[in-house]
């Protein structure tokens, strides 16, 4: 296992832990962290804050790594994400996330994208789509 590749197990790791195990050795100070459905953080200060404040409300159930792409200064990572939240609800969506590297192997920005687990194909019964009356969620 690559440096880097450690390096985002460790950033899932402290969620599943609900543990800081290293936030200031793992991104820069200036690092971008964009959340799959909008929430942006500007700085490592901010991502800390979060991390902190987030685990006072929530459990991180499961973040699953299935798969690492590299390319120069870039990395994606492929993952099935699984939480609980105090008030009971639960979220739970396949995601990847894209990753920016510096020089040191410190992450500067880290962009997450997500996609629905409750699939299904509208074209199943018909040849006009057919799509559900729910809510989407857009990750």
């Amino acid at each position: 296992m690559n440096q880097r590749e450690r390096i985002i197990r460790l950033w899932f790791d402290m969620w599943l832990q609900q543990k800081d195990l290293g936030i200031d050795d793992i991104f820069t100070e200036d690092v971008i962290y964009i959340e799959s459905w909008s929430p942006q953080y500007e700085n490592r200060i901010t991502v800390k804050h979060w991390f902190e404040e987030w685990n006072t409300r929530g459990k991180v159930l499961a973040w699953t790594i299935k798969q690492f792409f590299h390319k120069n200064n870039q990395t994606i990572c492929e993952w099935y994400f699984k939480n609980r939240m105090d008030n009971g609800s639960v979220e739970e969506f396949d995601g990847l996330s894209l990753i920016e590297w510096t020089d040191g192997n410190k992450i500067k920005l880290l962009k997450e994208f997500g996609c629905n687990l409750n699939r299904y194909n509208p074209y199943e019964n018909s040849d006009e789509p057919q799509f559900r009356s729910e809510k989407a969620n857009w990750f």
